[in-house]
Parts: structure tokens; C-alpha cells; sequence
């Protein structure tokens, strides 16, 4: 048998490209091809993997021409350069290396608030220049001071122990810290309102998504102590750029320091020119180490994949056999799915996972399904996990994850996944199954019986079973212009508590959630999306 064909398509250290020769993988290393697209293009479809960086564009295009590809390595975090839908597609794995750039992008955070403590930038360009103003340049002790994380997963974590050395207070935003972990790392858990009053130094350690966008807005800064200095070494736009000038023009924020930009690469600004701004060009992850951590991972999972069928930090799959995997992946979906629904419905800090396997998918590999359905979960706050980082992701969260498995008979339906999501509010539960089409459905919410298929975006609501309910419901989706696919009803008595899930052609806005809310009989509604 031929050996693998690898191609690495940008600049990656040469003991990553050692490490894939060593294993017996034949790798051609051509660090500016990812640069030219037609000439990427025309030579894709020779390779069995794919190594790359940030300048290889991995288009459907791309990935249309890629006839024998089988797995794409990213030797990094963000695959915002690989179009993971189109890969999913046609079967080919995509991993990441999660972890490798943590410490790197944990000290630029503190690097950066060293300089805007002390205006080292400022102060440089002044002293290079000849004005010795040594009076100008009044800085402020770290020593003391409170600094806020928002967003205490990994590289926050790492943040606040370099903070708490450095004998700053550390006060901590994150719905998914429990009470036990913020304990072990030495940190105060708060609410936003609580962080953004009470900290003398901001910073940002969260993913983009809809939930983090804008997170520190014009009304969330309006918040904030007089003097605060504000950090970003995460993404661009979980800070409002605009509101954020606004605020350093008035004084209300002392300076800020920022890595990350909405746009990038960043040639303009509403924050370029301000005396009291720093910007680096997203130097979070660039320090010769993280550069050689990541390289050198991604030549392992590579390799292990493509020579032994191991997968590890995919994704868009989870650590599963390829023997297993034709059994095991339409409940891969399920778990997924009915884990994302319950996600999306909960706000408040998640305290445990509960995934109950009935009939014949409790013999199977639920590994794989457990990590599926804590994905699920956990994917609408946290962006960038996958299946396979997400049970360590879960337990760095203080979340109690349990696994229960009945494999007698269930009574309808021969295999069953129940999930329930324990939240501080209230638990939240669902159960679903797989039908002799393959296509996962839903058959419970609340423990009210249901049968729906999932669909792109959906409309759950809550209701009393009353007159009037399904009519009111339908005019308003109709006026809105929004066409109903199916429509799905459920109800635990005649009059009592009733449920409806409906699938719908496009996402339902705010204004029409309002409008469904305003229904006497609603108790609750929300958009979904899978």
C-alpha cells in the first residue's frame, strides 16, 4: 500500500515536517502555495492531508477538487480559512490544535496591561525622540488593583494565576465557571454587572458568537469605574470599537489595549491615533514556542489519523473507530442536536449534564455520544469546541457530566437518548431517537411527548393548551413573511402545559419573538438553529 500523501501548504517548523517523514508519510513542503489559490487549487487533489496556518484559503472550491483528501490540519485555533461545511461534506476530518497557543496569548494579556499601566509605548516614542518627559508619563501599581476576566476557560485561567502572582484581585465573568473551580483557580465568580463596576483593568478571554458579540457595548463600558483600562486578546468584536473611542475621548476609560480588531487586517480605525491606545497586529499566538507547539501537534494528529485512524481535537467529528463510525453516526447527530437545543434554551451556569442511553445505543461506543451531546450543550457560548475537547472542557468548568445506560427494551422505540441539562434556574430535558431513515429526531421536551424532525431554524414555545393559541401563532409568522415547514404540537393533558416546535424556512427576529411572546397563552418562546 502507498504511503499518505501529505501537503503543507504554509510556513510549519521542520521538525513538524520531520515528525510526518519519521512516521513513514510522504510530505511535500511548500510554505507559499497556500498564497496562490489557482496554483493550491490544481494540485489539492494528489494529497491525502492537508497541513496549514492562517494563509492557506481552504474554499469549497478548494475542497471540490480534493479527490483523495481525507483530514485537514490547522496548526493553530481559529478555522475561520476552512470551509468546514463543505469538508464535513465529503467525509474529510478537520482538526485544530486547541491548547497550543494559550500560554502565549495568556502573557500578551499581561504584557499589555503592563503597558498600559505604565504608557511603555507612549513613553518609548517620546524618550526615542528626544523630549525626556519624565513628568508626563504618571502610571499606576498593578499591585492591588482588581482586575475583571470576562471569560475564565482555559487561557483566562492561565490569566488569573499570572494576575493573582502579580497581587492583583481577580474577579471573574464566565456562566460556566461552577463555584468549586473559581475556588481552585483563586478567583471571585460574579455576574457582568458586578465585574464591569468593580474592576480597575478589563479583560477578554471568550470566543465570538452571538451571545459574546459586543459584549462590552456602549451601555455595558457606560458601566464601568471612571479610569478602567480595558485589554482584548480574544476576538475582534467582542468590544464595540466606536463606543470604546467614545469613551477614551470622554476620559470615562483611561486606555485600552487591543490585539484583536472587527477588521482585520486592520489598515483603519475608530481607535487608531489615540495617545491612549495600544495596538499589536494579533500577536496573541506569535512567540517561537506557540509556533512550535502547534506545528508539532498537528504533525502527530495527522499522522495518527491518517496511519491508524486515531482522531483527536476534530472539528467536525468525534474520537470514534473507523468501524464504528457508520453505526455510531447518525446518533453522533442526535446526541449533538438535542444537546445544542437544550443549550440554547439555557442562560444561567450550567452545574451538570445528564445522558440517559436506552435500548440498543446504550451497548454502543456513548464515549463518542456523550462527547457529542456536551459539545451540544456547551457550543453556543463556547464557539470553538469540538467533540473531542469537549469532556475536558466540561470538567475544567467544575460541570458534572453522568451517563447513564439502560440497555433493556424501550417501549416504542429501540433505542433512546435522553438528555438533561441542570442549570442553576431549572433542569431542562429532551429525548430523542433515530428512525430506519437515519434521521435523528426529537419524541420528548419536558416530558411531554412530541415527534419532530430538526430542521435549520426552528421556533420552540411554550404554552397553556388553550383556544386561539395555534391561530394567533400562525398570523403572526404569516405577516412577518415567514413560511412554516412543519409544525409540531405536544400536551401533558387537555388545558394544561403544551409545547410546540415548528421548523420554519428562515430565522425568526426579535420583533416577531416579541409578538409571539405578547400571545396570552405563551409562556415562552425561542428561536432555535442547528
Amino acid at each position: 500500500m502507498a504511503a499518505p500523501k501529505v501537503l503543507i501548504s504554509d510556513a510549519l517548523s521542520d521538525a513538524a515536517v520531520q515528525i510526518f517523514r519519521d512516521r513513514g508519510i510522504d510530505v511535500d513542503f511548500i510554505p507559499d502555495l497556500g498564497k496562490d489559490k489557482d496554483a493550491f487549487t490544481a494540485i489539492i487533489g494528489h494529497y491525502d492531508g492537508l497541513a496549514i496556518r492562517s494563509a492557506s484559503k481552504v474554499t469549497s472550491k478548494v475542497i471540490a477538487e480534493a479527490g483523495r483528501l481525507k483530514v485537514i490540519g490547522r496548526a493553530g485555533i481559529g478555522v475561520d480559512n476552512v470551509d468546514v461545511a463543505a469538508a464535513t461534506a465529503r467525509g474529510i476530518i478537520v482538526m485544530n490544535t486547541p491548547f497550543g497557543n494559550s500560554i502565549t496569548t495568556a502573557e500578551h494579556a499581561i504584557a499589555l496591561m503592563f503597558a498600559l499601566a505604565r504608557q511603555l509605548p507612549q513613553a518609548d516614542a517620546s524618550t526615542q525622540a528626544g523630549k525626556w518627559e519624565k513628568n508626563r508619563f504618571m502610571g499606576v501599581e498593578l499591585t492591588a488593583k482588581t482586575l475583571g476576566i470576562i471569560g475564565c476557560g482555559n487561557i483566562g485561567a492561565i490569566v488569573a494565576d499570572r494576575a493573582i502572582g502579580l497581587k492583583l484581585k481577580v474577579v471573574a465573568y464566565d456562566p460556566y465557571l461552577s463555584p468549586e473551580r473559581a475556588v481552585e483557580l483563586g478567583v471571585e465568580k460574579v455576574e457582568l454587572d458586578a465585574l464591569l463596576a468593580r474592576a480597575d483593568i478589563i479583560t477578554l478571554h471568550v470566543p465570538m458568537t452571538d451571545k459574546t458579540r459586543n459584549i462590552l457595548s456602549a451601555e455595558a463600558i457606560a458601566k464601568t469605574k471612571r479610569g478602567v483600562r480595558i485589554v482584548n486578546c480574544a476576538r475582534g468584536g467582542l468590544v464595540d470599537e466606536v463606543a470604546l473611542r467614545a469613551a477614551l475621548d470622554s476620559g470615562h476609560v483611561a486606555g485600552a489595549a487591543l490585539d484583536v480588531f472587527i477588521t482585520e487586517p486592520a489598515k483603519e480605525n475608530p481607535l487608531f491615533g489615540h495617545p491612549n491606545v495600544i495596538c499589536t497586529p494579533h500577536l496573541g499566538a506569535s512567540t517561537n514556542e506557540a509556533q512550535e507547539n502547534v506545528a508539532l501537534q498537528v504533525a502527530e494528529q495527522m499522522s495518527d489519523y491518517l496511519l491508524q485512524g486515531a482522531i483527536t481535537n476534530a472539528i467536525n467529528f468525534p474520537s470514534i473507530s473507523a468501524d464504528e463510525a457508520p453505526r455510531l453516526k447518525p446518533f453522533v447527530a442526535l446526541a449533538e442536536k438535542l444537546g445544542s437545543f437544550l443549550g440554547q434554551l439555557t442562560e444561567a451556569p450550567i452545574k451538570g449534564i445528564r445522558i440517559t442511553y436506552e435500548g440498543a445505543v446504550a451497548s454502543m461506543n456513548t464515549r463518542a455520544l456523550t462527547s457529542a451531546a456536551i459539545t451540544g450543550v456547551l457550543r453556543p457560548f463556547l464557539q470553538d469546541i469540538n467533540m473531542v475537547s469537549a469532556p475536558a472542557l466540561a470538567r475544567e468548568r467544575g460541570i458534572v457530566v453522568d451517563e447513564i445506560k439502560r440497555e433493556g427494551a424501550v417501549t416504542d422505540f429501540e433505542s433512546v437518548i435522553r438528555i438533561t441539562v441542570d442549570a442553576e434556574d431549572m433542569p431542562r430535558d429532551a429525548a430523542g431517537t433515530v428512525f430506519h431513515d437515519g434521521k435523528p429526531r426529537v419524541i420528548e421536551i419536558r416530558s411531554i411527548a412530541i415527534d419532530a424532525a430538526f430542521a435549520r431554524h426552528m421556533l420552540y414555545v411554550r404554552n397553556h393548551d388553550k383556544p386561539g393559541f395555534i391561530g394567533r401563532l400562525g398570523s403572526i409568522l404569516g405577516e412577518a413573511n415567514v413560511n412554516v415547514a412543519t409544525f409540531n404540537l405536544g400536551r401533558e393533558e387537555e388545558g394544561g402545559s403544551a409545547i410546540c416546535l415548528c421548523a420554519v424556512d428562515a430565522p425568526v427576529s426579535d420583533a416577531v419573538l416579541k409578538q409571539i411572546d405578547a400571545i396570552p397563552q405563551v409562556r415562552r418562546v425561542r428561536a432555535v438553529s442547528f
